[in-house]
């Protein structure tokens, strides 16, 4: 195996997702200051939840995420984890964002697992398993 991998007790994986979501009524608020304690508490949530964030782009009015974790792990909980602790924190040092909107972030989001070889790669390896 390559150095891809993770390798914990009992488990190897590459557990990638490309995640994105937006502040509520898509408005450009992930600006200034903001943007910046934003990128700060991703990373502490991150770093708690055993979460590698590969890379970041926080635009003024949506977030895109490329992070890795342990499958046993659910992406809805990290994802809620992410938003949940932003929300409240941007939300109490910056009260112009609770008059603006009523949450900070709308409850959809986007995710994509995100892997290192092709679904037709995958496919035809299972096809081929049978011939073996």
């Amino acid at each position: 195996m390559t150095g891809k991998y993770t390798h914990k007790k009992g488990i190897v994986y590459l557990n990638q997702y490309h995640v994105i979501f937006c502040p509520k009524y898509r408005r450009k608020v992930l600006i200034g200051d903001i943007e910046n304690d934003l990128r700060e508490i991703f990373n502490e949530v991150a770093e708690e939840n055993d979460v590698e964030i590969k890379a970041m782009e926080i635009m003024p009015d949506h977030v895109h995420l490329f992070v890795s974790f342990d499958p046993r792990q659910h992406i809805h909980k990290i994802i809620q984890q992410f938003k949940g602790r932003s929300s409240r924190k941007l939300r109490e040092k910056y009260p112009n964002l609770k008059s603006r909107i009523p949450s900070l972030w709308t409850r959809s989001y986007f995710c994509c697992t995100v892997g290192h070889i092709s679904e037709d790669v995958i496919i035809k390896y299972i096809e081929e398993q049978n011939h073996v």
